[in-house]
């Protein structure tokens, strides 16, 4: 089969590899649709991923597909059924697990390999995160699943309330997600900023009240200060994996604010905190890590329901053939998400 290999920084080649064959409780699918990430652009880049995958890998980690073949002892699914499949599951026995602390899991099984014809699914994602495809969903809306778990999970985490005035920061895939899962909640106000008018326009469509471009609007904290009567945001959600947003981020926030720090910075980058202020203002500076198998559901049923248009984060669809142009279009900023289609 036809798959996408990463060996290193920026080195992503389409190669011919042996087809996939299922072990004892593994399924294999043919991929329909498989979408790009902004971690996947993260990883190219960076040439690697700290959890996740270590080059040379197959690569890639978002798709739907239909079963074209099942490993013994298998039950429940069938050949020819239409699903999604996370890009993980926890091991269930362990000392976070037992705690339901699925995304601490030491031992989560990792799985990649979406840029391909063919795609194994490892026994724990069967059994924990094999999701069926409702009959109306198209398969690249299906595949989005993985990364709105992630962000159900960072909102779930950050224990938002109806009145709260919350900040988004970054327009990407993900902060986009994060202001369509914020006004599923109904919040009073949701402020997103990034540096894209095009994407920004998506985003008031998905629910932001408002939004504001940094490249015309540099002084985030200032205005967003403007905006709150001096004190800052009650929420502010982290978005873009960029140290000094990460500061921006705690800048903006309200003494007893909440800031979630959700987008993943390069290994071993470092940001400086003003311990005055996060002592004295109270402040909650909590990390939230991918998602859990409760997410994944509800982010499958999310998409499902078609209340939101997250078909708007879908740029472009593309053949797999167009993967690497796709990669240097996403670094240009071009495009949001591609749907390729092998």
């Amino acid at each position: 089969m036809l798959a996408a290999l990463l060996y290193g920084q920026e080195d992503l080649r389409l190669e011919e590899v042996a087809d996939p064959t299922p072990a004892a409780g593994e399924v294999v699918i043919q991929v329909e649709a498989a979408t790009t990430c902004g971690t996947d652009l993260k990883v190219w880049r960076r040439g690697g991923h700290a959890r996740m995958l270590k080059p040379p890998t197959l690569f890639g980690h978002e798709a739907a597909g239909q079963i074209v073949a099942l490993g013994a002892g298998v039950t429940g699914w069938q050949i020819g059924d239409r699903v999604v499949a996370n890009n993980s599951a926890p091991c269930m026995n362990c000392f976070f697990c037992q705690r339901q602390e699925y995304s601490l899991c030491p031992n989560l099984t990792w799985n990649n390999g979406t840029f391909a014809q063919y795609l194994k699914i490892p026994a724990p994602i069967v059994q924990h995160n094999l999701l069926p495809i409702p009959d109306d969903l198209p398969d690249e809306l299906a595949a989005l699943t993985e990364p709105l778990a992630c962000v159900l999970h960072g909102v779930g985490r950050t224990q938002i309330k109806p009145q709260d005035r919350i900040v988004v920061l970054g327009d990407g895939a993900i902060g986009l997600m994060f202001v369509a899962a914020l006004a599923k909640k109904q919040t009073s106000e949701i402020w997103l900023w990034g540096g894209s008018d095009r994407r920004l326009e998506i985003g008031k469509k998905l629910g932001a009240t408002q939004t504001f471009n940094y490249h015309q609007i540099p002084d985030i904290p200032g205005v967003v200060k403007e905006l709150t009567q001096g004190w800052g945001a009650d929420i502010v959600i982290e978005a873009t994996g960029v140290p000094s947003v990460w500061e921006t981020a705690i800048a903006s926030a309200r003494p007893g604010a909440t800031v979630n720090l959700f987008g993943g910075c390069p290994r071993d980058t470092t940001i400086t905190v003003n311990t005055e202020q996060l002592h004295y203002s109270e402040l909650t500076l909590k990390g939230v890590f991918h998602n859990t198998p409760e997410y994944v559901r509800s982010a499958l049923a999310m998409i499902a329901s078609r209340q939101h248009p997250l078909e708007l984060l879908i740029s472009e669809h593309r053949p797999l053939k167009d993967l690497a142009q796709v990669f240097n279009d996403m670094k240009a900023r071009k495009v949001i998400k591609v749907a390729l289609k092998m």
